[in-house]
């Protein structure tokens, strides 16, 4: 069988966050089995390993690595893109899959709201300090998980870190809808460079995203997981925005299930999307 046909992605360098599990973990295997080399970022050094080694296994891909990085720390986003950079000298594909959401009300190590810390601060440092990397590397592509529950949240600028009133889904849903300003203003920065980003909706996904709470919400959401969408089908949107050649150029959309879809208003407002990317550069000290 031809070899460009048989591993399209040879040759291609993927770094996929928050791979240990779930749909990322999915997307980071369909990637090596497509001849990629995957860089698979995690926190636990025993379960990237183990993650690493499976991939391996079953993918017959020895390109397959890791580096450690607690998403919820702006030093260790640091770290992950200087260790990058000192194994690697190109990047194709950034996957920001990584994601959290929290019931009750915690600060970062950086004194941050966590859900915005991981979820939106993680996605905007790691990928602008991996920009050049990924320009000099076009055509090159990020992509963005977002959430369908974006369209019911709006941003109260004026208590971003919602300090006054914490409610951990609505926290949870904001931080999708600023996943989709950040992809949009992203998008608009990057015209004529050749690095595309896009965002997506997985699905209602059985997976690990609440599980790191404890109490009625874990069984519940043990409970709930029979129901939903499996890692394998929430990952097939994921895995076609960063290998298939028909969104080759395609930028600044969002996606359920391979299609190109509206998004909510609120999520195209420009001056929204400005302030945010201002906001996030102060906050991450850009």
């Amino acid at each position: 069988m031809n070899n460009k046909l048989d591993k399209p992605m040879n040759g291609k360098i993927c770094m996929v966050t928050g791979a240990t599990s779930s749909i990322g973990e999915v997307t980071a295997r369909e990637l090596a089995k497509q001849g990629a080399t995957v860089i698979v970022v995690g926190r636990n050094p025993e379960k990237c390993m183990a993650t690493v080694n499976k991939i391996q296994q079953q993918t017959c891909n020895s390109n397959v690595d890791f580096i450690l990085a607690e998403l919820s720390s702006q030093k260790e986003i640091r770290q992950l893109a200087q260790q990058f950079q000192s194994r690697y000298q190109r990047l194709d594909v950034l996957v920001n899959n990584a994601g959290a959401v929290y019931l009750k009300r915690k600060e970062s190590i950086d004194g941050i709201e966590m859900t915005f810390a991981v979820n939106c601060l993680s996605h905007f440092l790691l990928t602008n300090l991996l920009l050049d990397t990924l320009k000099a590397s076009a055509p090159a592509r990020i992509i963005n998980v977002s959430a369908l529950l974006h369209k019911r949240a709006k941003i109260d600028f004026n208590d971003l870190e919602n300090r006054k009133n914490y409610r951990g889904w609505n926290v949870y849903m904001q931080t999708k809808l600023a996943n989709l300003l950040f992809t949009y203003e992203l998008s608009r920065r990057l015209n004529s460079t050749g690095v595309t980003v896009n965002a997506l909706h997985p699905g209602v996904l059985a997976s690990n995203l609440g599980m790191n709470n404890s109490g009625i919400m874990r069984l519940i959401k043990s409970l709930v997981n029979v129901l939903l969408t499996s890692p394998e089908k929430g990952a097939l949107t994921m895995i076609y925005l960063a290998s298939s050649p028909e969104v080759e150029g395609i930028t600044g959309k969002y996606f359920i299930k391979k299609k190109a879809t509206a998004s909510s208003k609120a999520s195209y407002d420009k001056d929204a999307a400005s302030r945010l990317w201002r906001i996030s550069a102060e906050m991450t000290r850009l």
